[in-house]
């Protein structure tokens, strides 16, 4: 694969000056001082190749935003460099480039246009587009009529209408239907197959982690992780729920670490003594609680190197408390190895007639759900967490996420992931 994007060292600073007329010299080359300088995105750099695609997240007011529109062209970056060997196409802002009192098929034609293309080619597109937006006689209509989810089917149309080398979309498709999300991620695969370079900014973890080779995480407006989408999944869930813990509880983060005990010798880590175990685990939760080992079982045989799928298998897990809890909840999660959730519930989904469990300080308690494991051939990852209170205010203990995998066969396996043990009929 040949180099498409480079970004290299990019940075943004937006400027406030004491008065108008000194912001205006500035524009001029006169050196004028901001009394106050922000810079919403800094020290940028990565290199995407052709047919990579790349997931970008971060919390709102990361610099996410800002970057994408450095590489789109739209936004003028204050230091670095961006190369771009290839045609770059992009939605942005909804409704960015629309003008409301103009048709959907004006805008679009007016848009084509700016994109580069001549008019005959324009003309003989708008058909697709129309088709691809599917929305009827309203695509003759003013946009200013429109649903949010009536202008971004016509801008992912507009956009995509000829093939770009880059294509970025910035959580747009999150306005739209189900059904019209489905059509446009079906579209982008294809894109894919066929060379396009795909960067996507959106809060869902899932469509990241289905549709991206690699993913950066943005915070503070520095890039703070480069690496699988899986990984960054899981540090940037952690990160908001350390953050909505600490919105909640008002701790700083100095505090909540003097908070969280160390391991001791009665309570020590007892994973990595187990089958299955994995080094590559991701641990985070508020403290009060730590997971020190568990336990797979199938027809009363241990840690099985083969789970035959549909078998009933049990999945325990050892807790042991620092704190007394009124009510704590634990749970289990399976994933794919790309880090897709096939499969997450806790007890108070399942039995909430069972709550409140409540734990005190020094017990150990074990924890075990029954799952009958209806999965293709393949090897999954095994979950697990402790939480403690109601939904609202809810405390992550302890997280131990992609701690195990396990392997799973079927005799016949049929397509997908899940067996849906299908029943067959035939009747003359």
């Amino acid at each position: 694969m040949s180099q498409l994007l480079s970004v290299q060292n990019i940075g943004k600073c937006f400027k406030v000056y004491a008065s108008e007329s000194r912001r205006i010299a500035s524009w001029f080359g006169l050196q004028m001082n901001p009394c106050e300088e922000h810079w919403t995105i800094r020290h940028a750099s990565f290199d995407l190749q052709s047919g990579e695609s790349l997931g970008i997240v971060g919390a709102n007011g990361a610099g996410k935003s800002t970057l994408l529109k450095i590489i789109a062209g739209t936004l003028k970056q204050t230091e670095g460099n961006i190369k771009l060997n290839g045609s770059i196409s992009a939605i942005l802002e909804l409704g960015m480039g629309f003008n409301p009192e103009l048709t959907g098929r004006q805008n679009a034609i007016y848009n084509l246009g700016i994109m580069g293309h001549k008019n005959k080619e324009i003309l003989e597109i708008i058909p697709e587009v129309e088709k691809f937006a599917e929305i009827g006689e309203y695509f003759d209509e003013p946009v200013r009529t429109y649903s949010s989810g009536m202008q971004v089917r016509v801008a992912y149309a507009v956009a995509t209408a000829y093939r770009p080398d880059l294509l970025i979309i910035d959580e747009a498709l999150a306005v739209g239907d189900i059904f019209f999300q489905a059509k446009c991620y079906d579209h982008i695969n294809l894109l894919k197959k066929q060379g396009t370079t795909l960067i996507l900014v959106t809060h869902s973890m899932d469509q990241i982690v289905k549709n991206c080779d690699r993913a950066i995480y943005i915070k503070n407006g520095l890039i703070e992780l480069d690496g699988k989408p899986a990984e960054i999944s899981n540090v940037y869930t952690a990160d908001l729920v350390s953050k909505h813990m600490q919105k909640n509880t008002g701790l700083n983060n100095a505090e909540k670490q003097s908070e969280t005990p160390n391991l001791s010798n009665a309570s020590r880590d007892e994973f990595s003594t187990r089958p299955g175990y994995r080094k590559e685990e991701y641990k985070w939760g508020e403290g009060g609680a730590r997971i020190i080992d568990f336990l797979i079982n199938v027809n009363k045989q241990s840690y099985p190197p083969i789970i035959l799928s549909n078998s009933l298998v049990e999945f325990s897990f050892k807790v042991i408390f620092d704190e007394d809890y009124d009510d704590v909840i634990p749970g289990i999660i399976l994933k794919t190895l790309d880090g897709i959730v096939l499969y997450g519930t806790n007890s108070f989904l399942i039995d909430s007639s069972n709550h409140p469990i409540s734990t005190s300080k020094g017990s150990v308690r074990v924890f075990k759900f029954k799952i009958p494991l209806a999965l293709n051939t393949g090897r999954y990852l095994v979950s697990f967490g402790i939480s403690s209170g109601p939904h609202s205010k809810m405390k992550y203990l302890n997280k131990r996420y992609d701690s195990v995998i396990i392997n799973v066969e079927k005799s016949l396996s049929s397509l997908g992931i899940l067996d849906l043990m299908s029943k067959f009929e035939q009747k003359a």
